[in-house]
């Protein structure tokens, strides 16, 4: 080999890995979407996940969307992220009868449900909550959260809806567990009928407002109705609530296509988004 050309050599290398190429005798990166996102076993505590699932954790708190011209300073949102970690690992605490919120009781609290991979609906539902919250705050709100962790167990579903009496509204997170895997999409939950006339319009507006947010993104489920909204008088978080409340069912988890979505952090940012532009839709 010429002098020319053993020189010429390390130069193309070097000049290829500065723009960014694949340098030579190296193997090509591999892309961020392909890396899957830590999954947390239902009833783990935070201190029980692995590093990588502490630097999501992180994430979520200080990573929030811009919503550029939003100002929702001296206003109250209430945020129910849906069941919690240890539910699972405290059977009878959780099955308990409490206030329905019509005169009759139910049980405090279910686990909820998981995708076939496993991954928690009170995992998807405490991230969700945790990213509108921040977005929430950054928009200048103050808000008010169920649970303070993803560990511990309850609050029971009539604390769920008397928790958010201070508040202007509550939003409940929740993800559907139908067993068929072909169901998809989301919808939207009110009372039936609502604690008073006040309460029970403002709910059917929120309903409203969240349902036209979600379907921007994501599929309305018809099952449900044409704007994917039902009316149910069985769910004692919003018959005990004294706010305009409503619970977004925010996909299947069976699906395989939605649990995927769920189980990734930029989809969970993407449920977090629509329904923060449903609170404000709302306003």
């Amino acid at each position: 080999m010429s002098t020319s050309r053993r020189t010429l050599i390390p130069f193309l290398c070097t000049f290829l890995t500065l723009q960014g190429l694949v340098g030579c005798g190296s193997n090509p990166p591999s892309p961020e979407s392909s890396s899957p996102s830590p999954v947390v076993p239902e009833g783990a505590s935070e201190s029980q996940s692995s590093g990588q699932s502490a630097e999501k954790e992180t994430s979520t708190k200080t990573e929030k969307t811009s919503h550029a011209g939003v100002d929702l300073s001296g206003r109250t949102i209430a945020i129910d992220p849906g069941h919690n970690g240890g539910n699972a690992s405290h059977p009878d605490e959780i099955a308990r009868q409490v206030p329905d919120g019509r005169g009759g009781t139910k049980q405090c609290n279910t686990t909820g449900t998981a995708t076939d991979s496993g991954f928690p609906e009170t995992d998807f539902t405490w991230a969700v909550g945790q990213m509108l919250e921040a977005e929430l705050e950054d928009a200048g709100a103050e808000v008010v959260m169920s649970r303070e962790d993803n560990d511990g167990v309850g609050p029971c579903v009539d604390e769920r809806g008397t928790f958010a009496d201070d508040a202007d509204l509550m939003v409940s997170i929740h993800a559907n567990g139908s067993e068929s895997t072909q169901s998809k999409g989301f919808h939207v939950i009110v009372a039936d009928p609502g604690t008073s006339d006040e309460a029970e319009d403002g709910s059917n507006r929120l309903a409203k407002a969240m349902s036209k947010a979600m379907a921007d993104p994501f599929t309305p489920n018809r099952a449900y109705g044409k704007n994917a909204i039902s009316r149910r008088p069985d769910l004692g978080g919003l018959n005990n609530a004294s706010v305009p409340a409503v619970i977004v069912e925010c996909g299947e988890m069976r699906n395989p296509s939605e649990a995927t979505m769920m189980e990734s952090e930029a989809g969970q940012r993407k449920y977090a988004d629509a329904l923060m532009r449903g609170v404000v839709e709302w306003y």
